[in-house]
């Protein structure tokens, strides 16, 4: 049966913040507004990954976790920055920013016409603040090469500390982040194993380590950074393998094959209706629905596959109940179907057909964006390189969201992903030497590949 508080109406009934969380957060907020621009995502991100979730301050009914807090404060950055020659956001308002707005006002919209209730709209109003927020926030902070480099070296330092932590909660049996409360102190422990959690959660905590080993392999390239880059290769691996959940381990196996397909980067259509045609001859083929594959997936000896294939199996099913503004009876649908534990099934479930288009829209603008800027930069391998290091991110990002359903950590885990994707390929592009000047008469597409160079991008050097 599905918890009463799960969807809304639950949570803290009063304020419950650490005084020493209270002390970081308030060094964090003047950092934000005191730093230059450029470096603000380093302190936004180390406090945001450090604060226990359930650090919050209740008022008027309102949730402020700490997080959200942080949030507001890189808001009120943005509204309140000057005018610069690069502007809120680097490279314009995007494909990629356009279906993110979409993506998260839609969810608002749907949500509130299922439920038509103060507390829904309450609820999802935190939601929006999360996602939304998030994004605009870290896609202001995230100008240029340099603050890409800073940012994946931040994230590096996040998981090296972390790691450190879960290897530690793996061993002593307590959870260092639970001291300051806001996450539970005692460990997670299933069929016989610990399940680290770190700040985020054990599921959480490994799948957001897992996607972010491609950018940390790339940060390997760069040599003033590299051994902060193996640090976080390191921590990244030390939570995946402490956290011990499937999902954890396919967000790993995700960023392993995106990297290993770096030979075929050439050949990737043939690869993708390859991959499309392998799985309608399964489903041709397989007595079961070629989606049953996800009860066979069991890495730990203890996974939720079969509930995962009953969700995927019942969102199928049940197209009709939940295509135009989702559905809130889901959980009618069988044992233990309030469970979203895929993002997917969540984002359609909770808001409709037309959310669910907008959130795959973001991968497939960022898919398109990076292909595009690829091909454009051929031949520049260090470019290149970054690029397929972003994408294979991605694709990761994909696998274990068959797995998990993201909550504000995880999102803000793949907003610097998005934003970083933004902003390579519109640095890349202008890069590219006006060879117009040169040869105005020849369309640059239609040239010998000889012939295009390319001008050093900002803060490419080793």
């Amino acid at each position: 049966m599905e918890p009463a508080n799960l969807r809304f109406g639950g949570g803290a009934a009063e304020s419950a913040i650490n005084p020493l969380v209270a002390g970081f957060l308030l060094i964090a907020v003047v950092l934000i507004f005191t730093l230059r621009r450029e470096k603000v995502i380093v302190p936004f991100l180390l406090f945001y990954f450090s604060i226990p979730i359930g650090q919050v301050i209740v008022l008027g009914g309102f949730h402020f976790t700490a997080l959200r807090l942080l949030i507001f404060a890189g808001l009120a950055r943005m509204l309140i920055s000057k005018k610069s020659e690069i502007g809120k956001f680097p490279g314009g308002f995007n494909g990629i920013d356009q279906v993110a707005v979409l993506w998260s006002v839609s969810a608002v919209v749907m949500f509130c016409l299922q439920w038509m209730q103060m507390a829904a709209f309450v609820r999802i109003l935190g939601d929006f603040v999360d996602a939304l927020g998030g994004y605009m926030v870290v896609r202001f902070l995230i100008t240029d090469r340099d603050a890409i480099r800073r940012t994946i070296k931040t994230l590096a330092v996040v998981c090296a500390v972390q790691g450190v932590c879960m290897i530690n909660e793996k061993f002593s049996h307590i959870n260092v982040f639970g001291l300051l409360g806001g996450i539970s102190a005692e460990v997670v422990v299933r069929d016989g194993h610990i399940r680290a959690q770190g700040s985020m959660g054990c599921l959480y905590a490994g799948a957001f380590a897992g996607v972010l080993i491609p950018v940390f392999i790339w940060l390997c390239s760069q040599r003033k950074s590299r051994t902060i880059a193996i640090l976080g290769i390191i921590g990244a691996v030390a939570m995946v393998i402490t956290s011990y959940a499937s999902t954890s381990y396919l967000a790993l196996g995700g960023s392993v094959i995106g990297l290993a397909f770096w030979p075929l980067r050439k050949g990737m259509r043939l690869v993708r209706w390859g991959l499309v045609s392998m799985l309608v001859g399964l489903h041709m083929v397989m007595k079961a629905p070629v989606w049953a594959l996800i009860a066979r997936i069991d890495l730990t000896g203890s996974s939720s596959g079969d509930h995962r294939y009953e969700l995927v199996d019942n969102c199928i099913r049940h197209f009709g109940d939940w295509w135009l503004i989702g559905t809130r009876d889901y959980n009618t649908w069988g044992w233990g179907m309030w469970d979203l534990a895929n993002q997917f099934v969540a984002v359609a479930l909770t808001g409709g057909l037309l959310t669910l288009i907008f959130y795959i829209m973001i991968f497939k603008r960022s898919f398109s964006a990076l292909g595009t800027t690829r091909k454009l930069i051929e031949g520049d391998r260090q470019q290149e390189w970054f690029l397929w290091c972003l994408g294979s991110g991605l694709f990761a990002t994909i696998v274990a969201s068959f797995g998990i359903n993201s909550v504000p950590q995880l999102l803000m885990g793949f907003f610097p992903v998005l934003a970083c994707t933004s902003v390579a390929t519109f640095e890349a592009k202008l890069g590219l030497t006006p060879i117009e000047k040169i040869a105005p008469k020849v369309p640059f597409a239609t040239r010998p590949r000889a012939a295009r160079t390319y001008l050093p991008l900002r803060g490419s050097s080793s």
